[in-house]
């Protein structure tokens, strides 16, 4: 209800003239609801997460969680038609973990690339080393032959260590020599025995080969009974194979021409 602005009757609010006097009257405007009025939109979660995890932790897994994170607020925002922001937000956590993601990698790759550079520069080391433990475990096995006669060669290279100087432990190499499978400076050397005969031990074969080719080393190394090393660029290698050019090598080899 409303009165007249004139005659101050009582009038209803659609009323526009006044019926007692005739007087023109105001009639309200009904509100009309306005477009965007209302609750502001809400952040989105997911978009808050991936930039967080992209800015904060650039590098993996954070930098793989801000990339997903990133496109399902994308996916979300898109679903709800402006009821959902953040979409700055997850497209920079977008950029923020593929970022992390390039440069995670390219870290490994560095990392893998020095690991292997400083292994390649240690390979003429390594070989040298190999050379060197081969020639005394020449001179081990062949001394412990002449001791033990009725032996021959040992069944393993465990005898060979450090003892009381009988079959048992012949003490002719040290302890980290005198193992089943002795690992020394990127080369691993293996001892097969073999039986010619009845139980005396009288050939036998020890090859050296990298841990890891073209890493820890490059060349195979070879030993028998003739006890001449030989050398090989794969694992095929055997009596056959070419002698390693090293003093004690050459002295055996010279001993093999005077005997023929």
């Amino acid at each position: 209800m409303k009165q007249c602005t004139n005659c101050q009757g009582n009038l209803a609010d659609f009323v526009a003239v006044c019926p007692y006097c005739g007087v023109s009257q105001p009639v309200p405007q009904a509100a009309m609801a306005q477009p965007g009025w209302g609750a502001p939109p809400q952040n989105s979660n997911k978009a808050v997460a991936s930039l967080v995890c992209g800015v904060l932790f650039m590098c993996a897994p954070a930098s793989i969680a801000a990339v997903v994170l990133g496109h399902l607020a994308l996916t979300d925002i898109k679903r709800t038609t402006g009821r959902m922001a953040g979409k700055g937000m997850a497209i920079a956590g977008l950029v923020m973990g593929y970022l992390g993601i390039a440069l995670t990698t390219i870290y490994i790759v560095f990392v893998v690339f020095m690991f292997r550079t400083t292994l390649s520069r240690n390979i003429p080391a390594n070989e040298s080393a190999a050379i060197t433990t081969m020639e005394t475990y020449r001179q081990a096995l062949k001394s412990y032959s002449e001791k033990c006669p009725q032996q021959g060669y040992p069944a393993t290279l465990v005898p060979l260590g450090p003892g009381k100087g009988d079959c048992k432990l012949a003490n002719l190499t040290d302890a980290r020599l005198a193992v089943a499978l002795p690992v020394r400076k990127g080369y691993m050397f293996q001892y097969t025995p073999g039986v010619n005969g009845a139980e005396k031990v009288t050939v036998f074969a020890l090859v050296a080969r990298p841990v890891q080719p073209e890493m820890t080393g490059k060349r195979f190394f070879f030993l028998d009974e003739g006890g001449v090393i030989r050398q090989a660029d794969s694992h095929i290698i055997g009596p056959k194979s070419d002698p390693v050019d090293s003093p004690g090598s050459q002295e055996e080899n010279d001993k093999g021409k005077d005997q023929l």
